[in-house]
């Protein structure tokens, strides 16, 4: 048996439809799913520890190849008793007169629960954390992130493993009959 198709995955993507699909179609080939940080994804598609990973706000360059899939809107999160409990949405200008935490995992929203500042992140990763004592508000004029699906530039072309290309139709969409893969 060929070794596991490795895709790495940044907190707040949910790869499990795609991982589904692939187990219908690629009964005899291997996927593994990897919780990685950006940095660790990146480091991992670039030695090629892995074969793709889905990263947020990279841009392709010479050395990788980047689809775009989709955005997420930016959110705050703050404590229960904090005043943006009471509103729908905060704009940038809000959070210049609050402590930002840097960092966007759980210790970070375990410091904002204890009521020391508010913390900005996507709302997938917000989700991810959710707690009962903390609330969280869309940054309405925020920049969105980006997820996107990368792979190495070297490893596309002729010689290119064709589990790449399944992975992305995948991923797009397309059905086990399309002519493309």
């Amino acid at each position: 048996m060929a070794d596991p198709f490795v895709v790495c995955f940044v907190p707040g993507v949910t790869p499990i439809k795609w991982e589904r699909i692939w187990r219908e179609r690629m009964r005899r080939e291997a996927l593994e799913l990897r919780p990685s940080s950006q940095s660790e994804a990146l480091a991992a598609v670039t030695d090629g520890s892995a074969a793709m990973a889905f990263v947020r706000d990279v841009a392709a360059s010479e050395e990788l190849h980047v689809i775009p899939l989709y955005e997420e809107t930016p959110v705050v999160v703050a404590a229960k008793e904090h005043v943006f409990s009471v509103v729908d949405d905060v704009s940038e200008a809000d959070l210049a007169e609050e402590v930002v935490q840097p960092g966007d995992d759980a210790d970070t929203v375990a410091l904002v629960a204890a009521g020391v500042g508010v913390a900005r992140m996507p709302q997938s990763v917000a989700r991810t954390h959710s707690r009962r004592d903390v609330v969280t508000r869309p940054i309405r004029d925020g920049a969105p992130t980006r997820i996107g699906l990368a792979w190495r530039v070297s490893d596309a072309g002729e010689a290119a493993d064709p589990r790449i290309d399944t992975f992305i139709g995948i991923v797009r969409g397309r059905t086990a009959n399309s002519t493309r893969r």
